[in-house]
Order: structure tokens, then C-alpha cells, then sequence
């Protein structure tokens, strides 16, 4: 069964809501990491329990939503293996699957509006990674995130 995970801050609560049922409703194992409410939270502390499920293997893919979805993806790239990104739209969603097997998809609450949320992310969660010449961009950016874990220096000393 496919795993997501999903949590928001105050300013998506009402999306991850929707988004929560609808993914239920399509069979997907759904993990809601909360928040619950529209009292104001820290996004970083609800994307760093999404991006730790993805990383660790225990959720195959996360959803983050917050004003923007860029604090979160900021935060969610943190972690090990996290490729996060925030998009808005099909086009954006797609692609971000396509060619950068995004794992996290970080949406922007405040700019959705009326647009048809439910049918984005289910675009973002059934659309393959191409691999290929794509496969090979993502290995030198999972290189990079090996070289940093290994606390090489960013900048070499002239």
C-alpha cells in the first residue's frame, strides 16, 4: 500500500484536511501529522515530522502545505534523501515527478484558491520518475548530499 504522509501549518490546515480524505478515498495509507487547527504553529516543526517519515522509508511520499509551501520545502530538504520542492499547478507538479523525483511536494495554501487541489496531488502521486538523463542529475545531487553529510567544506581555502 502506498504510504503518504502529510501535515500543514495553520495556514493550510483546511487544504491538508480535504487532501487527507480525498487521498483515503483514492486507497492511499494516509499519515496526518497535524496541525489540527488555525492557531498559529511553526512550519518547521510539521515539516521536519513529514520529511523525517519520507526519509527514514516510512512514508513513500509527503505532502506539506503552508502559505507559500517554501518554508516547508526549505526545511524538508534537510533530511536525507528528501527532494522537496514547492509547486503550484500541473505543469509544475508534473514535472517535478518527471525529471527531479520530488519525494515531497510542498504546496503553497495561500495561492490555491479554487484550483483543484485533490486532482494535482493525485497527478503528483501517479506520475513516474523518467529516469534516464534524469536519473543521472539526480544521482550528482544525492552525490552532493553524500559529500555533505560527510561534512566536507562547502568552499575550499585559497
Amino acid at each position: 500500500m502506498f504510504r503518504v504522509c502529510i501535515a500543514s501549518d495553520h495556514r493550510g490546515v483546511q487544504i491538508k484536511s480535504r487532501l487527507v480524505q480525498s487521498l483515503k478515498a483514492a486507497g492511499f495509507t494516509v499519515f496526518d501529522e497535524g496541525t489540527d487547527g488555525e492557531t498559529a504553529v511553526d512550519y518547521p516543526d510539521f515539516a521536519k515530522k513529514v520529511a523525517r517519515k519520507v526519509s527514514c522509508g516510512e512514508a513513500d511520499r509527503g505532502i506539506l502545505i503552508c502559505g507559500t509551501g517554501i518554508g516547508m520545502a526549505i526545511t524538508a530538504n534537510k533530511f536525507p534523501g528528501v527532494r522537496a520542492a514547492s509547486c503550484l499547478g500541473e505543469v509544475m507538479v508534473e514535472m517535478s515527478r518527471r525529471h527531479n523525483d520530488v519525494n515531497v511536494l510542498c504546496l503553497p495554501g495561500d495561492a490555491i484558491g479554487d484550483r483543484p487541489v485533490d486532482e494535482i496531488v493525485l497527478l503528483w502521486l501517479r506520475t513516474e520518475f523518467d529516469g534516464g538523463r534524469h536519473g543521472s542529475r539526480v544521482s550528482k545531487i544525492c552525490e552532493i548530499e553524500k559529500s555533505n553529510l560527510r561534512h566536507d567544506p562547502p568552499c575550499e581555502k585559497s
